[in-house]
């Protein structure tokens, strides 16, 4: 069996996914095995499938336990998934400094997700002191290695130029690279950029890519400012935005209530997880439902 992992941030490659999908649990027991063996990839696939639930009983304390093995043996995405859990107190105690910590080890280890994530902590100034610099450079590290969501970023700081000389070309050229990378929000820059020229039906067409995968705080954010667009058709659209905000949000609603139901009849492991899964919903990658 093989345990190679395709550059994302979830750590479930292509195969791995496909036998998840056909039979969870014997795909779990493969990965148990492995880990047992010292697979590192292995370990941090362990890692993952319990933080999620999938394959076998969702368990995150035990996930951060195999993050750390896997973590301590040189895996860097395990390694930044050990920032996650303590950024988001997934299986741990809260801690955004102790995930600094893991992200920058990573980081400087040439993981372009950890560069990301520490430039996140490092621009908003949690569990770090701010400096907009580095947040900057990490996200031109990330962008040059193919990170879609740093592309987006990189291209907010040449085009506002913060702390570096504003250049709305290149801003422009790492939003198209955003967008082709699959960034919603990536992919609502370059509209924006779009309707700007003029280009009103390829700005479109973009806005409509961002439609379909942008998560809830995105599309609540991103109708407001449709609102004020000139073009009437592209303000139009903001009433899709909307709906699909309510949809979402409705949606997330129903789901909470039915998990916090689940926890007082004892049918998932408890409210703590719940919460978790709950207060994930509405980051780019959110927790799937807790189940016991």
């Amino acid at each position: 069996m093989s345990y190679q992992l395709r550059r994302e941030e979830i750590l479930d490659g292509d195969q791995l996914k496909a036998m998840l999908d056909e039979s969870p649990a014997r795909a779990a027991q493969a990965i148990l095995i492995a880990a047992r063996e010292g697979v590192l990839d292995a370990q941090a696939l362990l890692g993952q499938i319990l933080l999620d639930g999938q394959g076998i009983e969702q368990d995150q304390p035990l996930a951060v336990r195999w993050f750390e093995i896997a973590a301590g043996g040189g895996h860097l995405m395990a390694r930044n998934m050990l920032g996650r859990c303590h950024e988001h107190g997934w299986g741990c105690i809260a801690d955004v400094s102790v995930a600094a910590a893991h992200y920058r080890v990573a980081a400087e280890s040439g993981l372009d997700w950890a560069m990301y994530n520490y430039a996140n902590l490092l621009a908003t100034g949690r569990g770090v002191t701010e400096d907009q610099l580095q947040a900057l450079n990490l996200y031109r590290q990330a962008a040059e290695l193919g990170h879609a969501k740093s592309m987006n970023l990189l291209g907010r700081y040449l085009e506002d130029g913060r702390v570096c000389p504003a250049d709305p070309q290149a801003a422009r050229d790492w939003y198209r690279r955003s967008a082709l990378g699959g960034d919603f929000r990536g992919q609502f820059s370059y509209a924006a950029v779009l309707a700007d020229e003029g280009k009103i039906d390829e700005a479109l067409r973009w806005l409509h890519k961002a439609l379909a995968g942008g998560n809830l705080n995105f599309l609540r954010v991103a109708s407001k400012a449709l609102m004020s667009a000139t073009d009437l058709r592209i303000r139009a659209l903001a009433i899709e935005y909307r709906q699909k905000t309510m949809q979402l949000g409705a949606e997330q609603s129903r789901l909470t209530h039915e998990a916090l139901a689940d926890v007082d009849a004892g049918r998932v492991i408890d409210h703590e997880i719940v919460q978790a899964w709950a207060d994930s919903l509405s980051t780019d990658d959110p927790l799937p439902l807790p189940r016991h």
